[in-house]
């Protein structure tokens, strides 16, 4: 096995970084760049520049070709044409250890962490430190400098401890840290603040800067326009696999960027028509507990309104969503849907109008390796084919209505869903459930990794939905969202329900005060 890597962040000489990023020779240079999979162009001759010390932003539409081109710069995919520039030197990228050896690290927006492995075998995953004895690995040494990456980062955790056991953000954090124990000089961050919480994130933007002081160049991909212009030193936009152009932050501003990324202009409010008598009562949670922590839940929601439910990261948001759905036993209290008791695992909460639109789509969301079809159909057999027999020809055609609905960009229904960027995934997770005509939803980070155009689309769609009777529960990660998306909201602290917000209350000041504080 190969030595690893000492996972040291080495100051720079100040006459490395002494120039302003914008004005820097390019760290890494990429002309020309052409990638095609069948039936789509992923990317059309797109040139793409980062210099040391600058913080380069990286935006457009899902599927526009930001993931591809990363995975380029990375070496997961091989370029079908286009040059490679490293300070000047023109340089190949065939694979990964060729990316690695010029310092470029990737933390992917879907981790590519192994679940039962440990956070200190994964951060150190294929390059393992040596035993004395030939053919073992240094264990303890492994452990060791694992926890002092962790520590450097702020993660306060057992390095011991099973990846599978961690949530969302927590993973995020071991992806961090795996980026950084490789002396990355080039730091491509895909979403990389989509699961953390506000203090995370804070954590997070100050190790980009003692990065970028040491002259590292960080390739930024977010949806979030706040972070574009309160981090960005450069901004680039991608459409459809092309460049569309570039721009400084001080010289442009969210709509115009808005309309670069999408060829139109896109309404960022989320203007809906909040409902002033809602119907029957679709969700009725009294005394909730579970086994995965939450405790004597009540909520109700009702048909015909969005009702959010928010918190910090890890204050039992998602974990009441699992109880409610049958994924996670219960352990006390009771369920009730349009009246009638919820009993049984995720098939019987299917049964019952039930739908869950989870907050990591690839794991538990989509069969990966199956069509767009085939995923669309899914949670709709029963409707779909009532007698029991599969009828291709109505599932391809249902498949083609969702599809025109709901806008997936996909060269065909027989498309792998593997193969579609994060957003569309998103949209095939949802057109699932109409196809199962569900009429309670429950959203969990629906925007998570989704571009402005596509997420104007995903809040039409459930206001759409609301407006035509069904109920919605909504958990997100951004007040914002929920403030200006929701009729009212719960909100959590430590796996319960601390109060609840009417409209006239839903500010994200409110929802902060509720969720930290105690009393």
């Amino acid at each position: 096995m190969n030595a690893a890597i000492e996972p040291r962040i080495r100051p720079v000489p100040s006459a490395a970084v002494e120039a302003a990023p914008s004005e820097a020779a390019p760290l890494l240079e990429l002309r020309g760049i052409s990638k095609q999979f069948p039936g789509v162009k992923a990317l059309d001759d797109v040139s793409f520049a980062v210099r040391p010390g600058e913080v380069h932003m990286l935006l457009g539409e899902n599927g526009a070709g930001k993931s591809s081109l990363m995975k380029v710069l990375c070496g997961a995919y091989r370029a079908d044409a286009g040059e490679y520039f490293h300070k000047g030197e023109k340089v190949e990228i065939t694979s990964p250890a060729d990316a690695r050896k010029l310092g470029i690290a990737v933390i992917f927006q879907e981790f590519s962490l192994v679940p039962y492995l440990d956070i200190a075998q994964n951060i150190f995953l294929g390059r393992e430190f040596k035993a004395r004895v030939p053919g073992f690995i240094d264990r303890e040494r492994t452990y060791r400098e694992a926890k002092r990456v962790l520590d450097w980062i702020g993660f306060d955790i057992d390095p011991r401890t099973p990846v599978h056991s961690l949530g969302v953000a927590q993973q995020q954090m071991v992806e961090i840290a795996k980026a950084l124990s490789q002396e990355a000089r080039i730091l491509v961050m895909d979403e990389p603040t989509a699961a953390l919480s506000d203090r995370e994130t804070e954590r997070l933007f100050a190790m980009m800067r003692q990065l970028q002081a040491q002259g590292v160049a960080i390739v930024y991909i977010s949806h979030r326009m706040a972070e574009v212009f309160a981090l960005g030193d450069r901004i680039t936009v991608l459409r459809d696999g092309r460049n569309a152009g570039q721009a400084l932050p001080g010289e442009t501003t969210p709509d115009e960027l808005v309309r670069m990324m999408v060829g139109r202009s896109v309404d960022m409010s989320y203007p809906r028509h909040f409902a002033e008598t809602p119907g029957e009562i679709a969700l009725e949670v009294t005394g909730l507990s579970a086994a995965n922590g939450i405790r004597d839940i009540d909520l109700v929601v009702r048909a015909g309104e969005i009702v959010g439910l928010c918190g910090l990261v890890g204050s039992g948001r998602t974990e009441v969503a699992r109880a409610i759905f049958g994924a996670d036993p219960v352990t006390a209290g009771e369920i009730r849907v349009f009246g009638q008791l919820r009993t049984g695992g995720p098939d019987r909460a299917a049964a019952q109008g039930i739908a869950l639109i989870p907050e990591s789509r690839k794991s538990e969301g989509l069969a990966l390796i199956r069509s767009v079809s085939d995923n669309l159909a899914i949670a709709g057999l029963d409707r779909l084919f009532p007698n029991g027999l599969f009828k291709p020809g109505r599932a391809k055609r249902s498949a083609e209505e969702l599809i025109a609905r709901l806008r997936i960009a996909t060269p065909s229904p027989n498309q792998t869903v593997g193969l579609l960027s994060g957003g569309n995934q998103q949209k095939v997770v949802i057109g699932k459930w109409l196809a199962a005509e569900a009429r309670l939803f429950i959203f969990d980070e629906p925007t998570r990794g989704i571009d402005v155009g596509a997420k104007s689309e995903i809040f039409a769609l459930i206001d759409q939905l609301v407006a035509q009777g069904a109920a919605v529960l909504m958990i997100s990660s951004e007040q914002a969202e929920i403030v200006h998306v929701c009729d009212r909201a719960y909100v959590m602290r430590e796996g319960r329900i601390v109060g609840e917000l009417a409209r006239q209350q839903l500010s994200e000041e409110n929802i902060v005060k509720m969720g930290m504080h105690h009393g």
